[in-house]
């Protein structure tokens, strides 16, 4: 049997686990009647935004599969199709239950804290196995139609990106505008709790937190789960006459263990007595482990390459340390959140200013470790060109706890939004703290996400940036073995020219998005200022306030807003290609992928530090909430916001998404490039 249809096995039976989960959770009851009718208000306002961003994308799709068909082939447009609509239903079945676990642990937290536990993981997993199953599924399937030839996967890879930098952009402009638009107005100057249902953009705020932490990390993550599997395969041909045909397939196989390890460590949460964060990381040793145990049987037995274990394993180690030096930075009531809230007592700019500096001070020893992992695997290998593919091996090693980092991830927006809905429905006496606990986990859980989105991030394009090499030595005509020795000459003007323009990029696009959360909050404020005005009994708790047109300024101006940027991240590299040729394109693409990871890093890390600063104040530190150490961190928080959930993972997908596109183009580079 082909050792590729191991892949089609595993991503369908991933597949039917989903089905199994959803079941679990749809079994579950939703409670009462005002917790059913809050959690439709968030249910119906994330479907009506995906819906409207589905459609936008999909104009996109048609026009550059024409234009991939017309220009390249058939088979690179279709696949380019697939891949973009794989990542959209992985991102809407993930988000359609999210919205429907949330009410569910919310009354599930009413009578069994430790169960409603395993519902918010659950409902998380739906996502994190739905991604990992999909995509293996999609590209084992397109691997075997198209004749066993990876280099044709790249427009599975191109459209998975598109659809990614659309889902992350537009979700993370909703949800940031919602945020800071209800917490500015509402926390700030009215004195009223987060989720209260006086609040009118409260719903609209919940839906954020699907539609930006739910849908666009997984299609984020999708990406980095697709393009890593396609760049390695295609890398894989080089080493076709050291592996044989075991070079193509490994790839599959490493991430086929990965899922097993991830469905195993989805259903090692239960309902046990002990701290909700020693269920869930317990959960993560179980699937690492797993993925372990499975690297070794493939390196030893069926690629007779010890070396290729050491690797991968230090793949696993890379995602255990970055994890912790996120949690080192973000987790509330550690050194740094507490350092930030300390400095809040003297007013918002102090809090602002020791929040930069611990965030700039952050991207250092990560993405030194990464540095580590890539050049100790290099060397693992024995260098030269096999020490190319241990740097790919290493990246599959962190890519292979997708699965499990998805679940827990998306674990968080259930777990907020079952707070939320505990919060308006008036049920918060009966659920206690147990709510509060799972948020807590659930922001670490996000943060940790967003670091490990990062790492793969990086490691990820380093891969693809080889593939794009071996592809245009071999449409050059050049010895693709020998790549390791390839020089790009940087002393050149148009080498240093596309170093320049590559490292300024990051900056326009993040201005970019950034404002664009800026404009869209400035409407939200006014919005709920000019109710509260209009209408006083909405602070009264008389009358209802109008949720609907909050949500419908954060989805129109969602829409409008992502488009520029995304045409930036799609055209610059093309521009690029046809102007300096693949080489100097090279060169661009390292500037973009360096200073975006750097500038990502520091933003996540920021925001998350200035957001759990916040929370730690909140628990009754230095003075607790309605003080004004509390605005202070409020006003850190809303600075953050817009960093760590829009610009920050946005930022990772345009590194990839550059890269990925470029390979997709390399054929038309190298015929009409002007230089």
């Amino acid at each position: 049997m082909d050792l590729a249809y191991i892949s089609i096995i595993v991503g369908s039976v991933a597949i039917l686990i989903v089905f199994l989960l959803i079941y679990l959770v749809m079994k579950e009851d939703e409670g009462t009647d005002r917790m059913k009718e809050i959690a439709g208000f968030i249910r119906e306002g994330a479907k009506a935004f995906l819906k409207r961003e589905f459609t936008t994308i999909g104009v996109f799709i048609v026009i550059l599969a024409i234009v991939l068909w017309l220009l390249l082939q058939w088979r690179i447009a279709l696949s380019f199709v697939i891949g973009s609509i794989s990542s959209l239903v992985a991102a809407y079945i993930g988000m359609s239950i999210a919205v429907r676990a949330n009410v569910r642990t919310a009354n599930k937290a009413r009578t069994n804290s430790h169960k409603a536990v395993v519902v918010a993981f659950r409902g998380g997993a739906v996502t994190g196995i739905s991604i990992v199953g999909l995509s293996l599924l999609g590209i084992g399937v397109l691997f075997i139609v198209f004749g066993n030839d990876p280099t044709v996967l790249v427009g599975y890879g191109f459209g998975a990106s598109l659809a990614a930098l659309f889902a992350q952009i537009g979700g993370g402009i909703y949800t940031k505008a919602a945020d800071v638009g209800a917490d500015l107005v509402g926390k700030v100057e009215n004195k009223i709790p987060e989720d209260d249902p006086r609040n009118p953009a409260a719903i609209a705020d919940q839906v954020g937190d699907n539609v930006g932490d739910c849908a666009g990390r997984g299609a984020d993550l999708f990406e980095s789960f697709s393009d890593n599997i396609i760049a390695t395969m295609i890398l894989g041909l080089v080493f076709i006459p050291v592996y044989g045909y075991n070079a193509l397939v490994f790839p599959l196989l490493i991430e086929a263990v990965g899922i097993i390890g991830s469905v195993i460590g989805v259903f090692f949460v239960r309902a046990t007595k002990g701290k909700t964060s020693t269920n869930v990381y317990m959960s993560f040793m179980v699937a690492g482990l797993t993925s372990l145990a499975g690297f070794f049987a493939i390196s030893f037995w069926l690629m007779k390459d010890i070396r290729l274990f050491y690797t991968l394993g230090l793949g696993l180690v890379l995602t255990l340390v970055v994890s912790m030096l996120v949690n080192y930075y973000t987790i509330t009531g550690g050194r740094v959140t507490k350092e930030i809230a300390k400095s809040s007592q003297s007013g918002s700019a102090l809090n602002i200013i020791i929040g930069l500096a611990y965030g700039l001070e952050s991207p250092v020893i990560p993405l030194i470790v990464v540095a580590g992992v890539s050049v100790a695997s290099f060397f693992i290998m024995g260098g030269g060109m096999l020490g190319v593919f241990g740097v790919a091996a290493s990246t599959m090693g962190v890519l292979a706890s997708t699965g499990i980092i998805m679940s827990s991830d998306t674990f968080g927006p259930i777990a907020d939004n079952a707070e939320g809905i505990a919060t308006m429905s008036g049920i918060n006496e009966e659920v206690g703290s147990a709510l509060e606990e799972l948020d807590g986990v659930g922001n670490v859980t996000k943060a940790i996400t967003k670091g490990y989105a990062m790492s793969t991030c990086i490691l990820t394009s380093v891969v693809i940036l080889f593939a794009f090499l071996t592809q245009a030595a071999e449409l050059k005509g050049i010895d693709a073995s020998n790549l390791s020795n390839l020089v790009v000459n940087i002393a050149n003007p148009i080498g240093i020219a596309a170093i320049f323009i590559g490292a300024t990029i990051p900056f326009l696009f993040s201005a970019l998005i950034i404002k664009a959360v800026g404009r869209a909050s400035f409407k939200m404020a006014d919005e709920v200022r000019r109710q509260f005005k209009e209408d006083p009994g909405i602070l009264k708790g008389e009358t209802n306030a109008d949720y609907s047109h909050c949500v419908g300024i954060s989805t129109t101006n969602a829409l409008k807003e992502m488009i520029v940027p995304t045409l930036i991240g799609i055209f610059t590299p093309i521009i690029m290609g046809f102007l300096v040729g693949v080489w100097y394109l090279a060169a661009y693409l390292v500037a973009v992928k360096v200073v975006s990871g750097i500038l990502a890093m520091f933003m996540f890390n920021a925001g998350g530090a200035w957001d759990n600063a916040k929370k730690y104040i909140e628990l009754g530190n230095f003075g607790g909430k309605g003080t004004e150490t509390h605005d202070a961190a409020i006003i850190g928080d809303t600075v953050g916001d817009p960093l760590k959930d829009t610009a920050g993972p946005s930022l990772h997908i345009l590194i990839k998404l550059q890269n990925i596109l470029s390979i997709t183009l390399l054929p038309l580079f190298i015929k009409f490039a002007f230089f």
